[in-house]
C-alpha cells in the first residue's frame, strides 16, 4: 500500500483524481450489486452539515478506542445503512454503508472501492463488529485480504465474527440495547452494562 496526498493506495486503485477528474465509488450493501456514487454527490454530501447531522445521531460515540454501535437501518450483511439523500431510480444510490460514510467523513474521499476482485480496495473492520462506525476502527485492505483475516479470526470463539446469532444478528441486538437504555434515560455505565449483555448474549455456548 502506497500514500498519495495523504489518501492510501492498493493495486489496481487509480491515483486519486485532479479537480478536473470526477470517478466513482462502488458501494456494497446486502447482496453484491453496484451502487455507483460519483464523487461530486459524496462530497456534498460530506459537506453538508445537516446531513453530517443526521449521521451522527445515528451512531453511539463512546470514544476513540471503543466501538460506536450504528443504531438505525442495518443490512443483511449487518452494516449500519445510512440515507444521506432520496434519489430517483431503483437503485438506492442515496443510501451507502455507515461505515463507510464514517471513514469517508474522518479521512475524505476513498477514490474507488470495489466489491468482488482479490486486489479491490475495501474496508476492513479491525475490530471484527460490522455494527461499528468508528473511523479509528477501519482501515483500507484488499478484499483478498480481508477474507483471509475473517477466516482466520472467527475461529477465535470470543470475536465478533462467532457470534451465532450472525452479523446482522449481532449488530440489530446491540443497536436495540442502545436504543433501550437512550429511551429509559439510563447513565452511561448502564447503557455500557446492556451493550455488554447484548454482546454476551451471543457467545458461542462453550464459552458459557
Amino acid at each position: 500500500m502506497s500514500i498519495i496526498d495523504g489518501i492510501p493506495t492498493l493495486p489496481g486503485m487509480p491515483n486519486p483524481p485532479n479537480s478536473e477528474v470526477e470517478f466513482e465509488q462502488l458501494a456494497l450493501l446486502g447482496k453484491p450489486q453496484p451502487i455507483r456514487i460519483p464523487e461530486r454527490l459524496w462530497r456534498s454530501w460530506l459537506d453538508d452539515p445537516g446531513v453530517v447531522a443526521r449521521f451522527d445521531a445515528k451512531r453511539y460515540w463512546r470514544g476513540t478506542r471503543k466501538c460506536a454501535p450504528w443504531i438505525a437501518s442495518v443490512s443483511s450483511t449487518g452494516h449500519g445503512s445510512f440515507r444521506a439523500a432520496s434519489l430517483p431510480g431503483p437503485s438506492r444510490r442515496g443510501t451507502v454503508p455507515a461505515h463507510l460514510f464514517a471513514y469517508q467523513l474522518e479521512y475524505g474521499v476513498i477514490p474507488r472501492l470495489g466489491w468482488s476482485g482479490a486486489d479491490d480496495a475495501v474496508l476492513c473492520h479491525q475490530c471484527d463488529f460490522a455494527g461499528c462506525v468508528n473511523p479509528h476502527h477501519l482501515r483500507l485492505g484488499t478484499n483478498a485480504v480481508n477474507r483471509t483475516e475473517y477466516f482466520l479470526r472467527r475461529r477465535n470463539l470470543a470475536s465478533p465474527l462467532a457470534d451465532v446469532r450472525g452479523s446482522a444478528g449481532r449488530t440489530r441486538a446491540i443497536s436495540a440495547a442502545i436504543r433501550t437504555g437512550l429511551a429509559h434515560g439510563d447513565s452511561v455505565e448502564g447503557i455500557e452494562e446492556r451493550i455488554r449483555c447484548a454482546e454476551v448474549a451471543g457467545l458461542p455456548l462453550t464459552l458459557w
